[in-house]
């Protein structure tokens, strides 16, 4: 089957945080008081990790045969038929196995991460990880009144690298419990490579601290990139959780579910006598993410290879016409991380100027991010290419008539 991904889909009207949520989410005002030079019909939006295109058939159908059954009373995984569909997802697509009975469920990987900081931290604990960061890491840590420790990563000819003399020292620090590990990383794309993995591995035991690997983004590569699991890396490291969903790469964030493979047995029924929701799940959510996982691989083979190409597209533009900036394709997620400060007058909020000069919607800087961020923003790809050549058309008109270029 080919699918059509230039299909543009008319979401107003659905409750969708990308197109009803954005002035509280980006501006903080829920009460929709700010005014723009663009009409709500007009604007494009680029921001927040939520695709543009239609799930898989086999999603659809699974969750049109859920619902022909009638009825959604209380529910939880109770047979095999979901974990041996995950397990044997991981061990196809990164030939990874783990043990069946570490595996835990949560809503999402952000309520967990939430659950597993105050679990594994006591009050004056510290909670490390990489910036420029997605901000839900410093939202989880700030939840529980745990104090954040960064280690920044180093941005070079539009690449990304990171700082291990720093991340060493950080981690000597006896209060540093646990490091909250992103692979690949978000929001600059990048895949760790097995030589990197193993140095973080190295640190991580030498300290003897937690690891939270956040690997939500690991089926969306470039062509020729593969994933590896921190779980093949540290195959006995007893404080490792892996977080890892279909939701992001099969565009069903709203579905909410997400698998949490816990090793340490303390830790794990901490985290199952913490879980607000008891131990239910949803279970339409269960149907179509057992659907994405033994059906939907090409569609995602396609629905990368289309992205690859609108990230191509992105390269070329930026090259052509904005020099100055210094953009490489990432190697993972469909996110692309450019650091427009480089292009505008010192001191321009990234995110109302893109949205009341060109009328493109994103997410960008210190504000949305965590730290290590200021002038960069975060490109969502995953759209109609037309969408995304009208947007980068804009964005430069935007630009030039700023003046002050760098």
């Amino acid at each position: 089957m080919k699918y059509d991904f230039d299909k543009i889909v008319d979401r107003n009207n659905t409750n969708a945080l990308k197109r009803d949520g954005w002035r509280e989410y980006i501006f903080g005002d829920p009460e929709g008081k700010l005014k723009f030079n663009f009409s709500d019909e007009e604007f494009i939006h680029m921001w927040v990790a939520d695709m543009e295109f239609e799930c898989a058939d086999v999603i659809i159908d699974a969750l049109k045969k859920r619902v022909d059954h009638g009825i959604f009373g209380y529910t939880t995984i109770y047979n095999d038929d979901y974990p041996n569909a995950f397990a044997a997802w991981c061990k196809k697509r990164y030939d990874w196995e783990f043990d069946k009975k570490e595996l835990c469920y949560s809503p999402g990987i952000i309520p967990a991460l939430y659950e597993l900081i105050g679990d594994i931290c006591e009050e004056d604990d510290k909670v490390l990880f990489q910036t420029p960061s997605y901000g839900f890491f410093k939202h989880a840590s700030t939840y529980n009144g745990r104090e954040m420790v960064f280690n920044k990563m180093k941005f070079n000819e539009g690449k990304w690298e990171m700082d291990f003399d720093d991340l060493a020292e950080k981690c000597s620090d006896p209060k540093v419990k646990v490091l909250v590990w992103c692979n690949p990383h978000n929001p600059t794309g990048k895949v760790w490579t097995e030589d990197e993995l193993k140095k973080v591995a190295e640190i991580v035991e030498k300290n003897d601290i937690y690891i939270i690997s956040d690997e939500i983004h690991c089926d969306m590569r470039r062509s020729g990139v593969g994933h590896i699991p921190m779980g093949k890396i540290m195959p006995d490291y007893p404080k490792l959780v892996t977080s890892m969903s279909a939701s992001k790469c099969f565009n069903m964030a709203g579905l909410q579910l997400s698998n949490i493979i816990i090793r340490d047995p303390e830790l794990r029924q901490k985290f199952k006598d913490g879980d607000k929701l008891v131990g239910f799940l949803n279970p339409l959510s269960i149907s179509a993410m057992q659907a994405a996982y033994e059906g939907g691989e090409e569609w995602l083979n396609q629905m990368n290879d289309y992205v690859e190409e609108n990230f191509k597209y992105v390269k070329k533009f930026i090259d052509e016409n904005l020099p100055e900036i210094k953009f490489e394709i990432p190697e993972s997620t469909y996110l692309a991380w450019v650091n427009f400060g480089a292009a505008l007058p010192e001191g321009t909020d990234v995110n109302d100027f893109f949205a009341n000069q060109a009328g493109v919607l994103i997410e960008g800087g210190d504000a949305l991010f965590v730290d290590n961020a200021e002038g960069f923003v975060r490109l969502n790809l995953a759209m109609p290419k037309s969408l995304i050549v009208t947007a980068m058309d804009r964005m430069l008109d935007a630009i030039n008539k700023a003046g002050g270029r760098k």
